[in-house]
């Protein structure tokens, strides 16, 4: 897995990142530009095919789905940059101080909704390829950036499809969600489960003549704060959580006691924590009332018309610090910027969960931007770190 790179090559890969910084910034500004909402990524997809276009990939096409592949090099092994180009939506216009799909470049920063989640990975990759390319990657590898789709409905869906219906399956993914330049190697894993409790409805008069299934469901919530409290823990990636994220209830009418109640779960898995052992728990919380549990399924149409799902089980995922492939971006780290990286993990979920928590592929995390600006109004992301991600992921390309 481990090439040496050398000198000439480093400095070649430092000096076109740096050639190419305002480029990077202007294409993620275009692809700021371009609202890019779950399942309407269309507009995006197009624009960053034209920039792979432009920056003379081997090859540029879209899958079934409506993930973008750009490939560069032929060889027998395959890696495989990774970022999603859908991002949530603005929020509250009133809390940013500027336009969120303007796009704008100003004071060292390229502003904007997605700037780092996460179109700023995908706007690097794009001058990595370019910088490769200029260099004449000779690597017996194949190297592929795929611009995915949907993450932020369904982490990892993406995959599921590249794995599983386009055959794809690189010995390693290379995620470009924000690190802050940190280099990172897992985080807890997620699941959504649906609790529902069945009553009996009677007149609100009497209801004592009936059973109230707001009663059962609320009896359950006040368990499942008790159960967050004492769920294991990982010195890696922390504590397990889970919380009711949202109550629904249903009745004939207001004057009659409810039949129904709905429990939405947010769970998150530590390092041990699995599907099963995640509804075993909440399966003793409702030993001997009328209510069931079960994992939400999510199915849905992508912009280019397919319907295609998942269980919404995202499992938990960390590679081993000593893993070759953390090692080989550390030393590459450290050749590129004269300083150890801080290795880490990440707090919120990735497409990492089907991509190591499913199918065990080999993961690295690096990306532009810091996380916690995620889902943020006045989201924005410094251009040396653009510059410095596409350096990085070009000096990890000949390094794989």
């Amino acid at each position: 897995m481990d090439h040496h790179i050398n000198i000439r090559e480093l400095v070649n890969i430092r000096e076109l990142a740096a050639k190419y910084r305002d480029q990077t910034a202007l294409n993620l500004s275009e692809l700021i530009r371009c609202k890019s909402l779950s399942m309407a990524e269309k507009e995006v997809q197009q624009e960053l095919m034209r920039q792979m276009r432009e920056a003379g990939f081997d090859e540029v096409r879209m899958d079934g789905l409506g993930n973008v592949i750009g490939r560069i090099g032929h060889g027998s092994r395959v890696i495989a940059f990774d970022g999603h180009m859908d991002t949530v939506d603005l929020g509250n216009p009133g809390q940013w101080d500027f336009d969120p799909l303007a796009g704008e470049i100003s004071g060292g920063f390229v502003h904007g909704r997605g700037s780092v989640d996460q179109k700023g990975g995908p706007a690097a990759f794009v001058t990595a390829g370019r910088i490769i390319r200029e260099m004449g990657f000779d690597r017996d590898l194949t190297v592929l950036f795929v611009g995915s789709i949907m993450e932020e409905d369904c982490d990892g869906l993406c995959w599921k499809y590249l794995v599983e219906e386009e055959g794809i399956r690189p010995e390693v993914v290379v995620v470009t969600e924000p690190t802050n330049l940190n280099i990172y190697r897992g985080h807890r894993g997620r699941m959504e489960i649906q609790l529902s409790f069945n009553g009996l409805s009677c007149h609100g008069s009497a209801p004592e003549r009936g059973r109230n299934a707001i009663y059962m469901a609320s009896r359950v919530a006040l368990e499942i704060d008790k159960l967050n409290q004492r769920l294991p823990g990982d010195d890696f990636l922390g504590k397990g959580s889970i919380t009711v994220s949202e109550f629904s209830s249903g009745s004939p009418s207001l004057c009659a006691v409810a039949d129904y109640a709905r429990l939405h779960l947010d769970r998150r898995l530590t390092w041990g924590e699995t599907k099963e052992s995640a509804l075993a728990e909440i399966g003793l919380l409702l030993k001997g009332m009328d209510a069931t549990a079960g994992v939400v399924t999510y199915c849905e149409e992508s912009f280019t018309g397919i319907t295609y799902g998942m269980e919404k089980y995202y499992p938990t995922w960390k590679i081993p610090e000593d893993h070759p492939v953390i090692q080989t971006g550390a030393r590459v780290f450290e050749q590129l910027f004269g300083a150890a990286p801080t290795i880490g993990k990440w707090t919120f979920s990735t497409n990492g969960v089907t991509i190591n928590g499913l199918y065990g592929i080999p993961v690295i995390g690096f990306g532009p931007g810091n996380e916690e600006l995620a889902h943020a109004p006045n989201e924005k992301i410094p251009i040396d770190h653009l510059e410095k991600a596409a350096a990085f992921y070009a000096a990890l390309a000949y390094s794989l």
